[in-house]
């Protein structure tokens, strides 16, 4: 019998309350204190997952911020939309902090989040590229031109929301990631994709779900 992989296995952890005994696992404890973990590449289950919870804590608490912490080797472009329009939607400021790293896609994430509270850890790194096809496409001439289209406008979209988000011009985007461009915490600062790095959790830093 083939069962489905999951992405991985969450240790499952007891505490007591005044109710009694409750078990829990390391996302619920997380999401309880409004913060929200994208751990794995951008699909659509990450994306419906992170947009999920995003929309969960701005009901709970629409005045209240969300910490969206990202490690993240990038994915899709339409994935990664989602949850961009959704940070950008919600009437919470959300803090976003890389540790590890941001890929391509979730670069823009990162750069997305509420100015002022964009943070890096210095050992993170974040990756600038362009966007590419997922897989060799196949078809009739006038099926690759489509999907050459749809590249070239994917393409342009990330240009300007890495343009809206860093300060930079769209054309200064535009050659920045002509070709894979790797920073380092400090770079990912200067380049405008965050405003600080936190040397260590005892940093100063507002305190999660505050304003």
């Amino acid at each position: 019998m083939n069962r489905p992989s999951a992405r991985h296995v969450l240790p499952g952890f007891t505490e007591r309350t005044s109710a009694g005994v409750r078990t829990l696992d390391p996302y619920t404890r997380l999401l309880e204190e409004r913060i929200v973990f994208l751990g794995t590449q951008v699909d659509d289950p990450s994306a419906n997952d992170v947009t999920a919870q995003l929309m969960y804590l701005e009901h709970l608490a629409p005045d209240r911020d969300i910490s969206l912490y990202v490690n993240c080797p990038g994915g899709s472009f339409t994935a990664m939309s989602a949850i961009h329009d959704t940070l950008r939607h919600v009437t919470c400021d959300v803090e976003t902090v890389c540790l590890g790293q941001a890929g391509a896609a979730a670069s823009v994430l990162l750069a997305a989040g509420t100015h002022g509270k964009r943070y890096v850890l210095p050992g993170a790194r974040v990756v600038l590229r362009q966007p590419a096809l997922p897989e060799p496409v196949e078809g009739r001439v006038s099926d690759l031109a489509v999907q050459s289209d749809e590249l070239t406008r994917v393409r342009t979209r990330m240009e300007e929301l890495l343009a809206r988000h860093t300060g930079r011009t769209a054309r200064q985007v535009r050659q920045d990631i002509e070709r894979e461009r790797i920073l380092d915490a400090r770079q990912a600062l200067e380049y405008g994709l965050a405003d600080r790095i936190i040397p260590d959790h005892r940093a100063t830093r507002p305190v999660p779900g505050a304003r």
